[in-house]
């Protein structure tokens, strides 16, 4: 009998982390639930069969560096890393001196995905990453401006952010595919979350109300058995490594962004100067 995989997902307290993790639970895997509040996490891990939890608050970067220590003390094996957390906010600079989409969204994953490469390696991890077709539509990476000093808005913010993460994808399978590694970064659909409850995007008027919510909204489960697919998918076979995906098909339209190598190179060797400094 195949042992139970160990699969961390990150905004695992709500929404589709939360989903997913009930769905995986069901089938036997071991999950490992990550969440900012320390209520709801306890109830998700609760509801998914007693699953062990941890939290960290992905605002404050020492708590996502004492979260990987965490996770490497408590875990030999990584199977699955679905780095899921993550938001619409307001204009904000957080405690380590970032714009708090791209700290929330971006840098804080890469820092918990870089401070675990070694057990993902070890592991051949498939490492996961809730983007958002926000990317297409309102992000434009500038590297010399990622808290987009010049002109900020909520929902530019929030593209960057989304595209950074399809970035941080191409480029994690670029460097460590052969080493065991697999990537894939997807759109998740229209999910009502908690999107929209702390921002300043037109798009809150989407998320809080009842109108959008059942018009334009799918449910968190529909979420959360898109993430549960990938999880359960075979690179090569199921989806490509390295490779971003709207619900479950490669898109015919993406941000020219998404394609350029130099650019995925450069922001990676730009967050990580961005984290040593902080």
């Amino acid at each position: 009998m195949t042992s139970p995989r160990t699969i961390i997902i990150t905004g695992a307290s709500d929404g589709i982390g939360a989903a997913a993790a009930r769905q995986l639970a069901a089938k036997g895997e071991r999950v490992v639930i990550v969440g900012r509040s320390p209520g709801k996490t306890r109830e998700v891990a609760q509801a998914a069969g007693g699953a062990p939890y941890h939290l960290a608050d992905f605002t404050d970067l020492s708590q996502v560096r004492r979260l990987a220590a965490e996770l490497l003390d408590t875990y030999p094996r990584i199977d699955v890393l679905a780095n899921n957390a993550g938001n619409n906010f307001r204009h904000e600079t957080t405690r380590d001196g970032f714009e708090k989409s791209m700290q929330v969204n971006h840098l804080a994953p890469f820092l918990l995905t870089t401070l675990l490469l070694d057990r993902l390696v070890a592991s051949r991890a498939a490492v996961l990453q809730t983007a958002s077709e926000a990317a297409r539509i309102y992000g434009n990476l500038d590297l010399g401006d990622l808290a987009n000093e010049k002109k900020w808005t909520a929902d530019k913010a929030y593209g960057d952010s989304k595209l950074a993460n399809i970035l941080f994808t191409r480029e994690l399978h670029r460097r460590y595919h052969d080493q065991g590694i697999s990537t894939v970064s997807f759109h998740p659909g229209n999910v009502a979350t908690n999107m929209g409850q702390d921002t300043s995007s037109p798009t809150r008027f989407i998320w809080r109300t009842k109108i959008g919510q059942v018009l334009v909204l799918s449910k968190p489960e529909v979420g959360g058995r898109t993430l549960v697919r990938y999880i359960d998918g075979t690179p090569g076979i199921t989806w490509e490594s390295g490779a971003y995906y709207v619900v479950d098909k490669a898109p015919r339209k993406t941000h020219p962004q998404i394609h350029d190598a130099r650019l995925a190179r450069d922001l990676w060797e730009r967050s990580e100067q961005l984290l040593a400094q902080a």
